[in-house]
């Protein structure tokens, strides 16, 4: 069973920067993908960063270019840096995961971790 572990949210002034990492355990393989979600209060839940099974990053338009990611142990841990923080980034930050090749294509993971806040002041 593959657990997902997240840690590095908290609270930061707009400007600012916070490291996000999410431990996988359970699995290890070339074929895992994992991504980063988000989801504010009355929102839908939001894909941050996807990475397929190729390896390759997807991310989403509001954050493309004040985030970067990186991989390790194997590729089982994903962290993400993000820069120049906004109000609107505020919301829980969900590590997702899966080993299915077909559910890492089309985004629909099977397992997903507790989530850490990150809340951006103004």
């Amino acid at each position: 069973q593959v657990q997902l572990v997240e840690s590095g949210g908290g609270s930061v002034q707009a400007g600012g920067s916070l490291r996000l990492s999410c431990a996988a355990s359970g699995y290890s393989g070339e074929d895992f993908c994992m991504g980063w979600f988000r989801q504010a209060p009355g929102k839908e839940r939001e894909g941050v960063v996807v990475i397929n099974s190729y390896g390759d990053s997807t991310y989403a338009d509001t954050v493309k270019s004040r985030i970067t990611n990186s991989r390790d142990n194997g590729q089982n841990n994903l962290h993400i840096l993000m820069n120049s923080l906004k109000s609107e980034d505020t919301a829980m930050y969900y590590c997702a995961a899966d080993y299915n090749f077909v559910r890492c294509q089309n985004h629909r993971y099977n397992f997903w971790g507790q989530g850490t806040q990150v809340t951006v002041s103004s």
